[in-house]
């Protein structure tokens, strides 16, 4: 017999999935469901408005276990709406994807503007300019991905109006014994420590890897510290 979630009137945010010809259906968190299908760490009970899995959410009527079984290879509804959730259409209003499109805009300019650079100069696009090629270029953004998870498609798409590419380079240091330690605790910050040697004067040798696009704001910090008192070599990959 399917069962009802209840008489009175309410407004339902969905996932929903066709499946064999068949509709199943689960209540979320749209908030949360959008961070779930991004692959943050979400608790799948806590995306869930409700355990159950429906035919029909907005008139209660559950799905078949029998139909669950034959299609999703469970009866389990807690692994039917998992998968749901996973590859069916995360139902939320306009309002919400807008605010989420915002939002990820502006982290996957941030991530462009650091880990990217114009291939003519080897310096990275300031934001501004990375904002306006999106504009001009018409690049899409998708409001159930995370930024990482789309922004070298971004790239791909802002090419045709901006020239960018994403590069690492090989940053070789030597610091004096007394910068040495402030300047190691930031290493890590902008990118992989390649090697370390601490040397018998007590002074730093290392390699370090990073994003082409922070050497600037690296070189800014250390010589904030060293007062421009290193030795370093750059080299691209």
């Amino acid at each position: 017999m399917p069962t009802m979630l209840g008489k009175e009137k309410v407004h339902f945010n969905l996932a929903r999935l066709k499946k064999g010809g068949e509709n199943f259906e689960v209540v979320i968190d749209p908030d949360l469901a959008v961070k779930f299908r991004r692959g943050e760490d979400i608790d799948l009970r806590e995306v869930l408005k409700s355990e159950h899995v429906f035919s029909e959410a907005k008139k209660g009527l559950r799905a078949s276990e029998k139909r669950m079984q034959e299609l999703f290879g469970t009866e389990d509804e807690l692994k039917v709406a998992e998968e749901i959730l996973r590859k069916g259409e995360i139902q939320v209003t306009e309002e919400f994807r807008e605010e989420q499109r915002e939002m990820l805009r502006k982290q996957i300019i941030n991530l462009i503007s650091r880990n990217a650079v114009d291939p003519k100069t080897g310096y990275p696009h300031p934001p501004q300019r990375i904002e306006a090629a999106i504009e001009e270029a018409k690049a899409k953004i998708d409001y159930s991905k995370s930024a990482e998870a789309q922004v070298k498609d971004v790239v791909k798409q802002i090419q045709t109006v901006l020239p960018i590419k994403f590069e690492n380079v090989i940053v070789e240091l030597r610091i004096p014994a007394r910068h040495a330690v402030k300047v190691y605790g930031i290493l890590k910050n902008y990118g992989e420590i390649l090697s370390e040697e601490w040397l018998s004067d007590a002074s730093l040798s290392t390699r370090l890897r990073m994003p082409a696009g922070l050497q600037q704001q690296f070189f800014d910090a250390i010589n904030k510290i060293t007062k421009g008192e290193i030795d370093s070599k750059i080299t691209r990959e």
